[in-house]
């Protein structure tokens, strides 16, 4: 994403196009008539590169950015996340210390490219942050935005007290649910199961404090409850713990019987726990609903294969036995 030969482009151009004798306008003054005064002092300024789309993002949402910080002058960033393949989520309010960046954020959409000027009372101050940037430094900010989630509506929902969360409606309910199974998602997706899982749980134990009123309420928190219940046990089988993995395994197939995914997982817990038997019922339901679905057939045939050595072994284990009982006999 980043762009360090910006500053190089523009010191080109002004070269070929200013007369030597003129003073050249500076890379940053280049780019000023082509950007937008979001807040009307001039303090932040803006340049959308590569639209976004969607909702902007919202106050205390927490952001998946790219982000690249340039001085004047320089082709290399004072600081960058653009070698990092993932990014950490930051939550704005907390984890983003510029007020010009946090406020231009609040300017962009999913998916949007944009580069902000700032000026030192919305960057480092007067001060600047010696050895890095200078004192009164203005800095241009490069961000893209990869995704956000909107943790302040779960933040606010989690201080409330659970009489209160009852008289939530439950589209709100579920929108926050979501937005907990999205944490888990990303903390799963950089292998960081433990955080996946708490995010998870911590939807679920949302969803069984809800006090349902009627049956198509019950039916809502089932199917929400299903995901959860899913991601939880493949979390836990990533963490090497298959008992749990099976419980949640079972608690979804409690919602779903005929579930492809929760006869999987149960089959990948049993086989973990080398109940060869179980794993094979489980993933032969699995396979008589999608019998050309690759992962259940080798999965499939590595429990048959597991549980024939199995049997083998206990075969010999019982003739040894049989031997040598046999054998003290005739003695």
């Amino acid at each position: 994403m980043s762009r360090n030969g910006l500053i190089s482009s523009l010191r080109r151009l002004i070269n070929d196009e200013e007369p030597l004798e003129t003073r050249s306008p500076s890379p940053f003054e280049q780019l000023r008539p082509r950007m937008n005064d979001i807040i009307g002092d001039g303090g932040i300024l803006k340049e959308v590169v590569q639209p976004g789309e969607g909702p902007p993002v919202p106050e205390n949402a927490s952001v998946l950015i790219h982000y690249s910080g340039f001085l004047e002058y320089s082709d290399q960033p004072f600081e960058t996340t653009t070698h990092l393949k993932y990014p950490r989520m930051m939550k704005l309010g907390r984890d983003v210390t510029l007020a010009g960046l946090e406020l231009g954020l609040l300017t962009m959409k999913k998916g949007e490219f944009s580069r902000f000027l700032l000026q030192p009372q919305y960057a480092y101050g007067e001060m600047g942050c010696p050895p890095f940037i200078p004192a009164a430094a203005v800095v241009l900010y490069e961000v893209q935005i990869l995704d956000y989630l909107d943790s302040g509506q779960v933040d606010d929902f989690i201080a409330m007290s659970l009489e209160q969360q009852n008289t939530v409606p439950m589209s709100t309910l579920l929108e926050v649910v979501n937005t907990l199974r999205s944490f888990g998602n990303r903390f799963f997706n950089q292998n960081r199961y433990y955080n996946a899982k708490d995010r998870y749980k911590q939807a679920m134990t949302l969803l069984g404090n809800r006090e349902t009123q009627s049956d198509l309420e019950k039916e809502r928190i089932k199917t929400a409850l299903l995901p959860l219940y899913l991601n939880i046990s493949l979390a836990e089988l990533r963490l090497e713990r298959p008992h749990k993995a099976l419980k949640y395994g079972n608690k979804a197939l409690e919602i779903d019987s005929a579930n492809t995914k929760a006869l999987f997982r149960c089959g990948q817990a049993y086989l973990e726990l080398h109940e060869y038997a179980s794993a094979q019922c489980c993933l032969t339901s699995a396979q008589a609903q999608k019998p050309f679905d690759s992962d259940i057939n080798n999965l499939l045939r590595k429990v048959t294969m597991c549980y024939k050595d199995s049997l083998d072994k206990e075969k010999d284990l019982y003739s040894k036995m049989f031997r040598e009982l046999k054998g003290s006999v005739k003695m």
